[in-house]
Order: C-alpha cells, then sequence, then structure tokens
C-alpha cells in the first residue's frame, strides 16, 4: 500500500503530543510533534507530512495562523484543528483559513483515528486524479509533438 503517512501533532501540551504520536505509531503512521507554531513550521519547511493535527491554541501563534504558515510549505498537507474551546467563530475561522477538519477536545481515539483516515483517503484521491490528469497531458502533448516534428517544412 506504499509508505505509511506521515503526522505531524502541534500541541503544546506534552501529554497529549505524546499520547496521539503513540497511538498514530501504533496504527501504522509516522508521528513527530512540535510544541509550538514557530517548530511546526520549521520541521513542515524541512521534512514532508500528510498531515497535521493542530491545537488551536498554541503559545507562540494561533492555530488558525499555522494553518496559513503551514499551507506554504505543504499545500496539499491535511489540516486539522483540535480544541478543547470550540465556538462557531472559531470553526469558522479554521474552516476559511484551510482547516479540512476541526475536532473537540477531550477528543475519542477512535473518532480522530476515523477522521483521519477518511481525511487521508480523499488526499490519496486527489492526488490519483492529479496524477492521471497528468499523464493524460503528457501523452497528448507527446502526441502534438510527434505530429508537428513529422510535418514537412516548407
Amino acid at each position: 500500500m506504499g509508505d505509511p503517512a506521515r503526522i505531524l501533532i502541534v500541541d503544546d501540551e506534552e501529554s497529549i503530543r505524546k499520547v496521539l504520536a503513540t497511538i498514530l505509531e501504533e496504527e501504522g503512521y509516522v508521528a513527530e510533534t512540535a510544541k509550538n507554531g514557530k517548530e511546526a513550521i520549521e520541521k513542515s519547511e524541512t521534512k514532508f507530512y500528510n498531515l497535521a493535527l493542530i491545537d488551536i491554541r498554541l503559545p507562540d501563534m494561533e492555530g488558525t495562523e499555522l494553518l496559513t504558515a503551514i499551507k506554504e510549505t505543504t499545500p496539499k498537507m491535511v489540516k486539522i484543528i483540535m480544541t478543547g474551546y470550540p465556538s462557531l467563530q472559531n470553526a469558522v475561522e479554521a474552516v476559511n483559513k484551510g482547516a479540512d477538519a476541526y475536532i473537540l477536545k477531550p477528543f475519542k481515539v477512535e473518532d480522530i483515528l476515523k477522521t483521519i483516515k477518511e481525511e487521508l483517503k480523499k488526499q490519496r484521491a486527489a492526488r490519483k486524479y492529479s496524477e492521471e490528469k497528468v499523464a493524460e497531458f503528457i501523452v497528448t502533448r507527446a502526441k502534438e509533438l510527434e505530429m508537428i516534428r513529422q510535418k514537412p517544412l516548407k
């Protein structure tokens, strides 16, 4: 099935980072952690992650700010906001800034795993579609170039 998905967990609470990393690794994912937005940005600039779990309240920035910053480093990364402080305002802001999902703390392990699996499945489908479109373009362009090459020069 390919390489395991790489997940970045961004939360200022060490216990949450450790528990989530352990659970995700037991599920076969590669999990890494960051304690704040700055560390998350640095990691996403040097490594590829399929998905990021982002706490909405970080010590150095709001999770919604991190959504925008991370989009610059890895545009197609799935971004899931986690919050213990739900409000309509931060849910709307998260979605408007690119969150793919919104999870409330405390969360059930089954729920977060289900959300992760669903979002990664959507990501794989989008990538497959993109790859098919690129392949179609290459085949079509190769035929065009071949026709141009075969035309006699006047």
